[in-house]
């Protein structure tokens, strides 16, 4: 599981408008009703809320925009919480759809809970919370992905190739077009990463269950009177503010720890230890805890952790030491970089 909650920018400035982010969660409903002949709707994915399952774009909008009492230009008006299973995650589930809304629903009572603030002297209930959500099947590789980043080398030098062969082509210079065909297919297989036999490149669709939720949370609470903000640097802190005692701060910690108890509570899920969000803490608070903790696992469980992390492109060592010495000396320098990409694509993030 991995889970963000990111403040929503346009440029430098945050958004005054919630509409360019929303246009951007229907690209998947564009490119089903772009690609069918029969003006069928059966296949779209609304936006839900808490007890709303179909839920326009333009409602979503004027909801979000009309929630920003008091709030400044250089205050976000809105949040983004992304939500993204694993494929083990999502191999649990028995309807995608349908239990990513009922699981999104329990975790948005969570995040209201892990607010540390009062309204009218109560604590804050998920009915508080001003939010709309969007499920998506599929997600396409971007420039920022590694295996799009690995592959570059490969895809300049396809790119030159292929502008001297239509340069050719056109008779503007002289040449061989069969041996520069023949480089362009050799360095198409060449490239490390492949998918169904071609070069995995910007914009191709990934394979796979790619299903993951999108979260449009309002800094407002739902009367539109009160601020409140996950990105918030005090975990729980009260502050004196005209006169009166006002608690305040949003508990990350507690946030991600409960998003994976509320899925397995759900779907019954045993998750390893390499995918847990203490994990990830004991890696980079203390990375011996890390490693020791992973070969004290069961040996069943060992072996699923050291799969899921071979899985991500983690180098493993043949006989892991156990001292701190050791430790710090011969796996944390060679592994770190490659346990952070695991952790962060299996785990939730911070």
């Amino acid at each position: 599981m991995y889970i963000s909650i990111t403040p929503q920018k346009l440029g430098g400035s945050y958004s005054q408008s919630s509409a360019d982010f929303v246009a951007y969660l229907e690209k998947e409903n564009l490119d089903l009703t772009t690609d069918t002949l029969v003006n069928d709707d059966s296949n779209l994915e609304y936006f839900f809320s808490q007890h709303e399952d179909q839920v326009s774009a333009g409602e979503v909008i004027k909801a979000i925009d009309t929630n920003t009492a008091k709030l400044k230009k250089t205050e976000p008006k809105f949040y983004s919480i992304t939500v993204s299973p694993s494929k083990y995650e999502l191999k649990r589930l028995q309807n995608n759809t349908e239990d990513l809304k009922r699981y999104t629903r329990e975790l948005m009572k969570e995040y209201a809970a892990s607010f540390h603030r009062e309204i009218n002297g109560r604590p804050i209930y998920v009915d508080d919370i001003k939010y709309f959500a969007k499920i998506e099947h599929q997600r396409r590789f971007k420039g920022t992905d590694w295996q799009i980043k690995e592959n570059q080398p490969y895809a300049s030098q396809i790119l030159e190739l292929k502008t001297e062969l239509r340069q050719i082509e056109e008779g503007r210079r002289e040449g061989d077009l069969k041996t520069l065909k023949r480089k362009i297919a050799d360095l198409e297989h060449q490239a490390p990463h492949q998918q169904n036999g071609k070069r995995i490149v910007q914009g191709m669709l990934k394979a796979g269950d790619q299903s993951h939720i999108h979260i449009i949370v309002s800094r407002k609470d739902d009367s539109n009177s009160y601020s409140l903000s996950p990105g918030s640097k005090h975990k729980a802190s009260v502050v004196k503010m005209h006169g009166k005692q006002i608690k305040r701060g949003f508990d990350r910690d507690r946030f991600y720890e409960r998003a994976e108890k509320t899925f397995d509570r759900l779907f019954a899920y045993q998750r390893n230890y390499v995918e847990t969000y203490r994990a990830k803490k004991d890696f980079i608070q203390s990375p011996h805890i890390y490693f020791a903790s992973l070969m004290k696992l069961p040996s069943n469980e060992k072996a699923m952790a050291f799969k899921l992390m071979r899985e991500r492109g983690v180098p493993t060592l043949p006989n892991i030491p156990t001292s701190k010495a050791q430790l710090a000396l011969r796996i944390f320098k060679r592994l770190k970089r490659g346990a952070e990409l695991a952790i962060k694509s299996s785990s939730i993030g911070i």
